[in-house]
């Protein structure tokens, strides 16, 4: 997987590595089981502390996105199934509130916002039953 870090963005390098890693997920860009660079390795390609790379993959694994083994390293988890739970919607209304409200304040339409939103969804493979 090939990351796009923005060092000059408002959003933490931490938050854009776990937002691409599991965008990369939902895409299959990243399969199940998957290993992922080694902690000094990341940091190293992308030219950035071992730290923030540690606190990504920490933070994965504590949401279950990864798998962290001392001798094989860290891996797409094989067996991944992350749940809708009413801490994650909970979340998820506070994290829509906040972009809907400066998007409103910027003057998206709506519709404009709707069809965005349909647009992203679109982009990742249907799951069963769907």
């Amino acid at each position: 997987m090939f990351l796009h870090i923005q060092f000059e963005s408002e959003v933490p390098i931490y938050q854009q590595i776990k937002n691409q890693i599991i965008r990369g997920i939902a895409l299959g860009e990243l399969k199940l089981g998957e290993d992922l660079p080694s902690v000094r390795q990341l940091a190293s390609d992308i030219g950035i502390n071992f730290h923030t790379v540690n606190k990504v993959y920490n933070q994965l694994k504590q949401e279950g996105w990864v798998v962290i083994h001392r001798k094989s390293g860290v891996m797409i988890n094989p067996e991944l199934k992350v749940e809708k739970t009413p801490e994650y919607i909970e979340g998820l209304e506070e994290l829509l509130k906040t972009v809907t409200a400066e998007a409103y304040l910027r003057g998206v339409t709506k519709e404009e916002f709707i069809q965005w939103i349909e647009n992203n969804y679109a982009g990742y493979p249907l799951r069963e039953g769907e």
